[in-house]
């Protein structure tokens, strides 16, 4: 349908799950795609062939670490010199440190905390000056339903998640009269190459409880995203979206 044709994309850690599929529809719907990864080369080489073939946009990736200010600066400047600017930012790069709160370690909490809430600080503020510039621009974070609603043994990525909440919600009041929103997307369980590592008894435990009675997929996620993404949400702004199949209802 083109809702994205001509725009220019950032999504941090795109080469799996929810960040490809992300990439994907982002590419289907006629948007240039500047991605990043942690560490295969060889796979964010393919995924840039694979978006330019198959969809006829332009698509590159950055090995960069969105826990580093200087690498999210140096990021944005190199994103800006080879597509020319940046409509839509997604901070979706995320880890799991799962763990019981008496066995936490002071160094799971905090590389919990870098990468999941300090890489949107990063990379929102390293943006901040196109979308200035621009007096335009969609920053969608990805948060989780486990920022809502907490889980045991997730007190840091909980923590995490529900920190990108309360970002999200001051970024759209404090950008909200230049034409800039912030919304947070919240998955409930989605299958990815993660989830389909757990034991199937855990996977039907999670699917009982949600009212659709199946797991989300990336293509969900990717939709809620175009969505916030495209002129179909230009009044939308600070609010969460809940893709979790009413796991929260």
């Amino acid at each position: 349908m083109n809702l994205l044709k001509d725009k220019t994309v950032l999504i941090t850690g795109a080469t799996r799950g929810i960040g490809l599929g992300i990439a994907q529809e982002f590419a289907k719907q006629g948007a240039n795609v500047a991605f990043t990864f942690a560490n295969s080369v060889e796979k964010a080489t393919k995924i840039e062939t694979d978006l330019k073939s198959e969809y006829g946009i332009e698509a590159k990736g950055y090995k960069s670490n969105a826990a580093s200010m200087t690498d999210s600066e140096e990021l944005v400047k190199n994103v800006l010199a080879d597509f020319g600017n940046i409509d839509v930012l997604i901070n979706n790069a995320g880890i799991t440190r799962d763990n019981l709160l008496m066995r936490m370690s002071e160094e799971q909490w905090d590389e919990i905390m870098e990468v999941n809430l300090k890489s949107v600080f990063n990379l929102t503020k390293a943006c901040l000056r196109t979308f200035l510039k621009n007096r335009s621009g969609s920053i969608i974070n990805m948060t989780s339903v486990v920022g809502v609603n907490g889980n045991a043994g997730q007190s840091n990525y909980s923590a995490s998640k529900a920190g990108i909440i309360g970002f999200t919600k001051s970024i759209a009041k404090e950008l909200g009269s230049r034409n800039i929103r912030c919304n947070a997307i919240a998955p409930g369980f989605i299958e990815t190459e993660m989830t389909g590592a757990l034991d199937e008894e855990v996977v039907k435990g999670w699917v009982e409880n949600i009212p659709l009675k199946r797991g989300g997929t990336p293509q969900d996620v990717a939709n809620a995203c175009v969505y916030l993404a495209s002129d179909m949400s230009t009044y939308v702004t600070g609010q969460t979206l809940h893709v979790c199949g009413g796991m929260l209802t």
